[in-house]
């Protein structure tokens, strides 16, 4: 398993993996949107960043994240806000290794925490979770605009 920076001759691979994370969470997404959030990966000109999981020489995973203020805390933290691994290669490791890569980007840079939400409902990647992580108390809003 190999993890690593998202590269522009990733693309048609990354594509394909977050179409199906958006379908996987019932997002509509457009092939524009995900235009978009390349561009981000790729250009550097967003906060946003990503790894990918590469298998005997074919994408597996993928995982953004970007940094976020904790004004309580006086410190930093990463937010993990997409990870998905296609479900041929579930079971592999991809997602602890993603998860790790960014782990390792928080504790270089300062940050004090790696923070990710998910689906009540995702059963087998809570599995994983509840293994490394600490579940909050805390509840989760939007307010759309």
């Amino acid at each position: 398993m190999i993890v690593r920076p998202i590269e522009v001759a990733d693309h048609a691979a990354w594509d394909e993996l977050y179409q199906a994370y958006a379908e996987f969470y019932g997002v509509d997404q457009t092939a524009d949107m995900r235009e978009r959030v390349f561009g981000w990966l790729t250009t550097h000109a967003h906060e946003v960043n990503g790894f990918c999981a590469e298998l005997d020489g074919a994408l597996v995973g993928i995982t953004h994240y970007r940094v976020f203020a904790r004004p309580l805390a006086a410190a930093t933290g990463l937010f993990l806000d997409d990870l998905f691994v296609s479900p041929d290669a579930r079971g592999t490791g991809a997602a602890g290794a993603l998860i790790d890569a960014v782990r390792d980007v928080a504790k270089s840079d300062g940050h004090s925490v790696v923070r990710w939400i998910t689906a009540k409902d995702n059963a087998r990647a809570r599995g994983l979770y509840d293994k490394i992580a600490n579940e909050t108390a805390w509840v989760t809003y939007d307010l759309n605009v």
